[in-house]
């Protein structure tokens, strides 16, 4: 018969390891989860692999047990627990329970002694125990009936008696006999002078263990080994007192106790849900919460849903496929099965209400079905990444999770089952946008928002595949020659695009200095090459090659690829949820992170042209927005002065700092104050504007001192920002997008000053981030009834692009521009600067 298997973990150990591997993790309302999640994930893996019988957890109580009784400074070295990990030992113990498996601890003692006092009782009653601990002192119970299990290299390594002879060349009765002589650094036990743990070894194989050996110290003939023994005869002693594991704790250990009988998955989830642990909770076997049977839900045909809804009316459609619908009225709720002429025309009516999941993407599939989709009212992935803006990913199973507290296999949401979720979450989210007060900003800017972005992604750009021909000749033969001078210059050849190699030649056969180092070894990117590139000419070199080798594969080749051959055009995706400050990202491509201060980045702005040879681009770009919302914000006088007055910012801020006229700063001093204007709000340091300017750290941080004495509102708008964030987890924008900032309380220096660094800019730059979509909801609504027949094409950063017939730019720029200029009242105006031109490069710009 097979003998009863048992294992005990010992918990302190895993929280602690968890709590340092796992980093930076939180919930959305500031409790940090790393431990517990990578303490989870121990456990699962533990579970998983060894599927135990038997479970037990043992934890330490206190700091202050008999070791510190007997020798003070036991483990005094060690700080006390980190606040981020004692927050999150309770919930780790509340996960445990879940799990089933009983906790084991006791004031005065550690959990290793707890382990060794269960592990014992469990051998009298006839069990085989596995100790879960990466802790050596665990190694002197190891038996027969009792080995230790280190899960933490790779598969983990298992110690039995043999294994334990193989470390430490004696068996395990006499590992604490080793330690009794050589000490510990990690609990702050000194060893024995001059003895080290081959010394010791040799010694304890001798005589047997120490106290043998303490009486026959007359045998040892080495001089100063024999009296540095004599000499710490009490301390060996008490270090074996020490290090030895009491195994008479005075706990019961109760079989039946211990068995493990699964955990509880419905606590697990609700535990799972409450530290927003998303992918764990999928992973859960809890079933499936079923079909809503709603009170009357009614089947009906595309010709009954035509007469139903009439004129009005709310329908929700998948976020998958239009295939199926739900639409409510008058208190009733229908199905309608199939796309017809009916449920066609009322997809187009503005006054039937559209509910759905990224019903942008819907419009555009619809669109190639040549199917029109209006009144867009309410969209899920929308109020949600308002309510959360830091998700990676937002999907109706999360969703219905974190709103509802459901589980939804995957596998099974088909189109009825996603319309039941939308249906049912749409009034919980409305509450909860209600709530955090972002009712309006959903209603009156994200929702006009994705009509219009999907309209934009339907006109597409016109690319000029000739231009880019042309640039792909041309980069061939530059890179070419980059090739050759790379080569010339460290008089060898070698693979360019190798990490490996490059670095041999930068720090092996041209002996430049290790800037910084990777796990893989010194580092070479573009912050390193740009230090380096001071001294020697190789690493400029190999800036530009890598910065026309990534333009080439990301660009110049891939956008002729992208051009639809039916449309002539580029139709690329605009993403609302794409980051978290609130700005639109786009891919497919991503026209946004074009270099255009580079010549070649520039050109490729030439290919993006307009619908023909007689039309024209009109660029539309806000200047200076962010540093003129820094001055709405911190009501700086001075500041709203200079942008009040129009003045050049850059020389007014420089002028000042230096106290010069204006006429006086040189291009220089004006470099400067450019640096500090807009590096300031993103946590500018001394360092790095020394290192922008290359000046001395002094000087760069006498000028950011001289800056926040002239401008000394903006240095209190930061310092309240970030007292703000402290005390309500979140910072706000200009029309209220929140963003929380849970590390803004963590213990670490360098994320908490991350997050602080944030908590600045963030209200800056989604405030910017929300005029321009106001202007573009604003110019939108215009456009729509001026017969004018421009297009919005592009949005990026703070610039829009418009394709616009030749005969209507003049009346077009008049309506953009007051649009754009006034989309929102600051307390110093809004600039806009308006170009056009036949191709987004030559461009001229247009006098209002």
């Amino acid at each position: 018969m097979a003998r009863k298997h048992l294992y005990l973990i010992d918990a302190t150990a895993f929280c602690y390891r968890a709590f340092y591997a796992v980093q930076g993790l939180a919930t959305s309302f500031g409790q940090p989860t790393n431990a517990i999640f990578g303490f989870t994930n121990m456990l699962n893996k533990l579970i998983k692999d060894k599927k135990p019988e038997y479970m037990a957890v043992c934890f330490d109580v206190s700091r202050e047990t008999f070791r510190q009784k007997k020798f003070a400074d036991y483990k005094i070295q060690r700080p006390p627990m980190p606040d981020g990990l004692s927050s999150q030992v309770p919930l780790i113990k509340e996960v445990v329970a879940a799990y089933g498996i009983p906790i084991y601890e006791k004031e005065g003692y550690e959990a290793d002694d707890i382990i060794a006092d269960l592990a014992c009782q469990a051998k009298a009653k006839g069990f085989f125990t596995t100790i879960v601990s990466s802790d050596k002192d665990m190694l002197q119970l190891v038996a027969e009936d009792i080995e230790v299990f280190s899960p933490y290299k790779d598969e983990g390594v298992t110690y039995d008696a043999d294994k334990v002879k193989e470390r430490y060349s004696v068996e395990p009765e006499r590992v604490c006999d080793i330690l009794a002589l050589i000490g510990d650094n990690v609990d702050n036990i000194p060893g024995v002078p001059g003895v080290g743990e081959k010394t010791a070894v040799s010694l304890i194989t001798r005589f047997g263990s120490v106290e043998k050996l303490l009486l026959n110290l007359d045998r040892i003939a080495q001089p100063k080994l024999k009296s540095s023994l004599m000499d710490n005869a009490e301390r060996i002693r008490l270090n074996k007192d020490l290090v030895s594991l009491r195994t008479k704790v005075g706990l019961e250990f109760e079989p039946e106790k211990v068995l493990f009988k699964g955990p509880d998955y419905r606590e697990l989830f609700r535990l799972f849900k409450t530290l927003e642990f998303s992918k764990l909770a999928r992973e859960l076997p809890v079933e499936d919460v079923p079909e809503i049977s709603f009170a009357q839900i009614e089947e009906v045909t595309d010709t009954e849903s035509g007469k139903l809804l009439g004129q009005e009316g709310e329908l929700f459609i998948s976020g998958e496929t239009a295939e199926d619908l739900l639409f409510c009225k008058q208190g009733r709720t229908f199905h309608v099965k199939g796309m017809g002429a009916k449920t066609g025309a009322a997809l187009a009516r503005p006054a039937v209400k559209k509910s759905g999941f990224d019903l942008k993407r819907l419009v555009t599939l619809l669109a190639d079905k040549s199917l029109t989709v209006s009144g867009l009212e309410f969209d899920a992935m929308i109020a949600d990444y308002l309510l959360n803006s830091a998700k990676p990913a937002y999907t109706l199973q999360d969703m219905a999770w974190e709103h509802l507290g459901e589980v939804v296999n995957q596998q099974k949401v088909g189109p009825l089952k996603s319309l039941e979720l939308l249906l049912r979450l749409k009034p919980v989210l409305l509450k909860k946008l209600e709530e955090k007060s972002l009712a309006r900003l959903f209603n009156e800017i994200e929702m006009p928002l994705v009509g219009i972005l999907a309209e934009m992604e339907l006109n597409g750009i016109k690319v000029d595949p000739a231009v880019l021909r042309d640039l792909s000749v041309e980069l061939e033969g530059r890179l070419g020659q980059l090739i050759e001078l790379i080569y010339k210059e460290c008089d060898c050849e070698f693979n360019i695009n190798s990490p490996k190699q490059l670095r041999e030649v930068l720090f092996e056969r041209l002996k430049l200095p290790v800037v910084k180092r990777t796990k893989t070894g010194p580092s070479t990117d573009e912050e390193v090459l740009r230090t380096l590139a001071a001294d020697h000419k190789l690493p400029e070199l190999l800036l530009e090659y890598r910065q026309l080798t990534k333009l080439k594969s990301t660009y110049i080749d891939v956008l002729p690829q992208l051009i639809n051959p039916v449309t002539g055009r580029i139709h690329g995706s605009f993403n609302q949820t794409g980051t978290e400050a609130g700005r639109l990202s786009s891919n497919n491509p991503n026209l946004q992170n074009i270099p255009i201060r580079t010549e070649i980045g520039r050109k490729i702005r030439r290919a993006i042209v307009a619908s023909s040879p007689q039309d024209y681009l009109i660029s539309c770009d806000y200047s200076q927005i962010e540093l003129r919302v820094l001055a709405h914000f911190s009501g700086d006088e001075l500041l709203v002065k200079a942008f009040k007055q129009d003045k050049d910012i850059h020389r007014a801020t420089a002028a000042l700092v230096a106290g010069v006229q204006e006429n006086e700063v040189t291009d220089q001093m004006r470099e400067a104050a450019k640096r500090v204007n807009f590096g300031i709000v993103y946590g500018l340091t001394p360092f790095g504007l020394s290192r922008d300017l290359g000046i001395g750290v002094n000087e760069a941080g006498s000028f950011i001192d001289s800056y926040f004495l002239r401008y000394p509102k903006v240095r209190e708008y930061m310092q309240a920002q970030v007292q703000a964030c402290e005390t309500n987890g979140f910072v706000t924008t200009l029309l209220g997008r929140r963003r929380y900032l849970p590390d803004i309380h963590n213990k670490n220096m360098a994320i908490r000053q991350f997050a602080q660094r944030q908590a600045v800019n963030a209200p800056i730059q989604g405030s910017a981030s929300d005029l321009i979509k106001l202007a573009m909801i604003r110019i939108h609504e215009r456009l729509h009834n001026s017969g004018l027949g421009g297009k919005l094409i592009l949005q990026v950063h703070d610039e829009l692009v418009f394709d616009v017939p030749s005969k209507s730019v003049d009346e077009f720029v008049s309506l953009v521009w007051d649009g754009i200029e006034n989309a929102v009242q600051l307390k110093l105006p809004v600039r806009v600067i308006i170009k056009k031109g036949r191709n987004w490069l030559e461009m001229e710009e247009v006098t209002i």
